[in-house]
């Protein structure tokens, strides 16, 4: 019986540890999700989590598949390239809410109910336009290739935003001359004289890109 005046501790169960081991990746990374953290941040023993998960890789199966969770899906009968379009831009969101997850998407051996959902509603738009199944799982791959790729490198850049590239980029302007480098140096100039930098619209335009190239089998009438 639990104390009286000490509020009860919720219930543990998977969706419990799941986003606990979520809300710890966020904050450290992957590599800081082990069974004893997540418990510590639940406030139990470390062996209480096995009832739920069976180790720490079905842990990181159920992280995958809540980050899927997130990312909007589009209707089975949405026009192709919208859809396509759309859902790109919410990987691209989730992912920079867990950029944990940018590794980890397509890496599960025992992928969970909102991973098969996504990817088999994605191939359904696509088979549904005039894809054949081969270029459709082709398609697919490369628009994922593109986001998760992008998604890794604007994480990686050592700037948070449009003031921190000037600010890089006037140093680099400082630190010396770039005569052996004309046209990095173009760019670089143009940085720190106020070019704006949008990762939105670099998104936006490698995306297009795509998209614009992609066609349904040859033989088969494009709706759009």
């Amino acid at each position: 019986m639990a104390e009286r005046g000490r509020p009860r501790r919720p219930r543990l169960d998977r969706d419990r540890v799941v986003a606990a081991a979520t809300a710890l990746a966020d904050e450290q990374g992957a590599a800081g999700v082990t069974m004893r953290a997540v418990a510590k941040r639940l406030g139990v023993e470390a062996m209480s989590l096995y009832n739920h998960v069976a180790n720490r890789e079905a842990l990181l199966d159920g992280m995958v598949d809540a980050v899927f969770r997130e990312i909007d899906l589009p209707a089975p009968a949405a026009d192709w390239r919208p859809a396509v379009r759309d859902h790109a831009r919410s990987v691209r969101a989730a992912l920079r809410r867990h950029p944990w997850a940018v590794g980890l998407l397509d890496s599960r051996g025992d992928p969970g109910p909102a991973t098969l959902r996504r990817h088999d509603t994605l191939l359904g738009v696509l088979r549904s336009r005039g894809f054949s199944v081969p270029l459709a799982v082709r398609a697919l791959s490369v628009v994922d290739g593109y986001v998760y790729g992008f998604v890794l490198q604007e994480l990686s850049l050592p700037f948070p935003d449009d003031a921190g590239m000037r600010e890089v980029a006037g140093d680099i302007l400082d630190s010396g001359p770039l005569g052996a480098y004309p046209h990095l140096a173009e760019v670089v100039a143009a940085q720190g004289s106020g070019h704006r930098y949008d990762p939105d619209e670099g998104f936006a335009f490698g995306l297009s890109l795509i998209l614009g190239a992609l066609r349904p089998d040859e033989g088969t009438a494009d709706p759009e």
